[in-house]
């Protein structure tokens, strides 16, 4: 069912590409309008051009997010190829003005990108590439980050190669299409680009703590707590991005004992990794000291 969501989702997106924004001189933004600005420029045909910009981005996923995210990612991305060869074909005209139809392609593109990444798709490479950064960062550091620095920062680049190599009237009505299809898109999928905190409420908690450390290579808060009908338990607390989400998601079927999971988005996390440090530091001199008076 989820990879019928995302090759749906991927045709309505490369319709507004093809059909509206491209004929009304804007651009699709990520690894799709870095394909675009190409094509223009060179000639190269459209979606032949998307599938050697995205084709590392996709064994980057493989590597980062696992075999399902590549199964479902090379879905999207060549039906997204398919629907930019058909769609260029097919005689589609607008008769509104470039503002209008912009924004309305612009709302469709957020739709089916929608479509995509609530099935846990993707169909661009700058998602991809600050998922990995934030992962690695995260690995070095410990501290959980949000995608949305790096993805506007992508952007920002994207649009000023438009603005310098095209002409400023695109690069204009581009940066309009990504303000408009990240509105929905953040509607539909809660802000996908923020940490995800996940709660999992089980009675068998050392499996799936294995499989955080293991697999998610994540950490987790794990605290007693009680249900009025199922009794003692455990709750686990997990900081994950939105694409790691999705693993828990084809994951919860093989967790014992039927665990309770919830998602909630967090807009930030403010850590002192100095001072909790130096407590520890202090409490392990002063268990020291106690251990020699003994």
């Amino acid at each position: 069912m989820s990879i019928f969501v995302i090759v749906f989702g991927a045709l309505v997106a490369a319709f507004a590409v093809a059909c509206i924004l491209l004929p009304n001189d804007a651009i699709d933004y990520g690894t799709a309008g870095i394909a675009i600005i190409i094509s223009k420029l060179t000639g190269m045909n459209l979606s032949q051009t998307v599938f050697f910009v995205f084709l590392p981005f996709l064994f980057l996923g493989f590597f980062a997010l696992g075999k399902e995210f590549l199964i479902k990612a090379i879905f999207g991305s060549g039906a997204y190829m398919l629907g930019l060869e058909l769609f260029e074909r097919i005689p589609f005209e607008l008769n509104t003005e470039h503002f209008i139809a912009v924004v309305f392609g612009g709302a469709i593109l957020g739709a089916g990108l929608s479509l995509i990444l609530r099935a846990g798709g993707c169909i661009d490479g700058s998602e991809i590439l600050a998922a990995m950064i934030v992962s690695k960062l995260q690995q070095r550091s410990g501290r959980n980050m949000s995608m949305t620095g790096i993805l506007i920062a992508f952007n920002a680049c994207v649009y000023s190669a438009a603005f310098l190599l095209i002409n400023r009237n695109s690069a204009l009505l581009s940066l309009l299409v990504y303000i408009v299809a990240t509105a929905v898109i953040d509607h539909f999928t809660d802000r996908f680009e923020a940490i995800k905190q996940v709660t999992i409420i089980t009675k068998h908690p050392d499996p799936i703590i294995k499989w955080i450390k293991d697999d998610m290579k994540k950490t987790c808060t794990v605290m007693d707590s009680a249900g009025a009908v199922a009794g003692e338990n455990k709750t686990l607390i997990c900081y994950v991005t939105y694409f790691e989400l999705q693993k828990f998601r084809e994951k919860i079927n093989d967790f014992p004992g039927g665990a309770f999971i919830t998602v909630s988005t967090i807009d930030e996390i403010i850590t002192n990794r100095t001072r909790a440090a130096a407590h520890s530091g202090k409490n392990a001199h002063n268990g020291a000291k106690g251990h020699k008076k003994r």
